[in-house]
């Protein structure tokens, strides 16, 4: 005897290859979105903004080949096979994850996960090396990774006593810091916001740092010099003109 199909286990065989269209179209949207949005900047290097969008224009193509394909067969048991994404649990967990991205926007590192990641005046092996240093650069127009990578050839602060600055970055409040001293740092992208790392400069104020509350923005103008902090000899910058900025559209070097 032939079984008798039932209705209730047909139903989901015909919404899982929609689930896969959802999931696919989903990913593509929100790789756009943060392009579109201008947030892209916040998740990855700029290098590789081609590849997302790259990858979301061809997330859309995928999943309107596919709907198109469901559409024209009528057939339950065809159209239960047709599946780019296995069916089920992994398609319902991409699209929750893509539904969750769409719903909340990145959100720039602050000070505090800039404390948990060690904030640092030096550039390591595997990070950002200083090819792209230019000693050609007059000092005030340097930026705070090039003050960085200045340090990483040439670390012996002395050299630069007297130099003018003008930088921007946020505040950070170590607590080993004397209180009339605050740390200037941006947070450094490599390749995404996973190997993201703060690098920073101390400011010493001519008042105590509760003026300026940690992740404020700050433009700050003065000049170099050499300070002893926690037993090491250290460039710092004596400020003499501390501006509160708005938090740039582009928060992050590269």
């Amino acid at each position: 005897m032939n079984s008798i199909p039932n209705p209730k286990s047909s139903i989901p065989n015909l919404l899982r290859p929609w689930l896969d269209v959802l999931a696919i179209a989903s990913w593509g949207i929100l790789m756009l979105k943060y392009w579109l949005t201008g947030k892209l900047n916040l998740l990855i290097h700029p290098n590789y903004f081609w590849l997302v969008i790259t990858g979301g224009l061809g997330f859309l193509v995928v999943s309107g080949l596919k709907a198109l394909e469901l559409l024209r067969r009528r057939r339950t048991r065809v159209a239960a096979h047709i599946t780019l994404f296995p069916p089920g649990f992994s398609s319902t967990l991409l699209l929750t994850t893509a539904i969750v991205g769409l719903l909340f926007t990145p959100r720039v590192f602050a000070s505090q996960t800039a404390l948990q990641r060690g904030v640092t005046d030096s550039l390591g092996v595997t990070r950002t090396q200083p090819q792209a240093f230019r000693s050609s650069i007059p000092p005030e127009e340097r930026s705070l990774l090039d003050w960085v990578r200045t340090l990483n050839v040439y670390p012996e602060p002395d050299a630069y006593t007297g130099q003018k600055v003008k930088l921007q970055g946020f505040v950070i409040h170590p607590p080993e810091l004397p209180p009339e001293y605050l740390l200037l740092s941006r947070f450094v992208i490599t390749c995404c916001a996973a190997d993201a790392y703060p690098v920073g400069l101390p400011v010493k104020l001519l008042t105590a740092r509760q003026a300026y509350p940690p992740d404020t923005w700050l433009e700050i103008e003065g000049k170099m010099s050499t300070e002893n902090l926690g037993d090491k000899r250290q460039l710092t910058i004596q400020a003499s003109s501390l501006k509160q900025i708005s938090e740039p559209q582009n928060p992050y070097d590269y």
